[in-house]
């Protein structure tokens, strides 16, 4: 992950992050949740169980570019072969696909996991000071 992102963008950009994320996060789990209460044949379960799963992904920010790439195949996918709600599958691929690119920023488990840490190196002795 640290090689995809320089940095994890924070203030104003990182705020803009999050909540891409937590509104995809939870249109997906209710898209999912909703495909599952009816029953679905089991390419539509496995699908939704899937997004399921990706949503929660988003939604706590962890691996945030390869499940935002999922979300935009599927999504885009579903943007193909299902005629309705056609925008809002739309909607969901691009704001997945932007994710994938310009990651998850500060405030994720992604950050926190590989994120870039600094490191203070202790005081170095000066052998000037000590007489022998």
């Amino acid at each position: 992950m640290r090689r995809l992102y320089s940095t994890f963008a924070g203030g104003w950009p990182g705020i803009g992050l999050i909540l891409m994320r937590l509104v995809v996060g939870f249109a997906l789990v209710n898209s999912a949740g909703s495909a599952l209460a009816s029953s679905p044949a089991i390419p539509i379960t496995i699908f939704s169980v899937l997004l399921g799963i990706a949503a929660i992904l988003l939604i706590i920010g962890l691996y945030t570019p390869i499940v935002g790439t999922i979300v935009a195949v599927i999504e885009g996918s579903r943007l193909v072969t299902i005629p309705a709600n056609s925008l809002v599958y739309l909607l969901v691929a691009t704001v997945g696909a932007a994710l994938a690119m310009l990651g998850p920023g500060l405030w994720s488990v992604d950050a926190r996991l590989f994120g870039w840490k600094r490191i203070e190196p202790s005081p170095r002795k000066s052998y000037l000071s000590h007489p022998e």
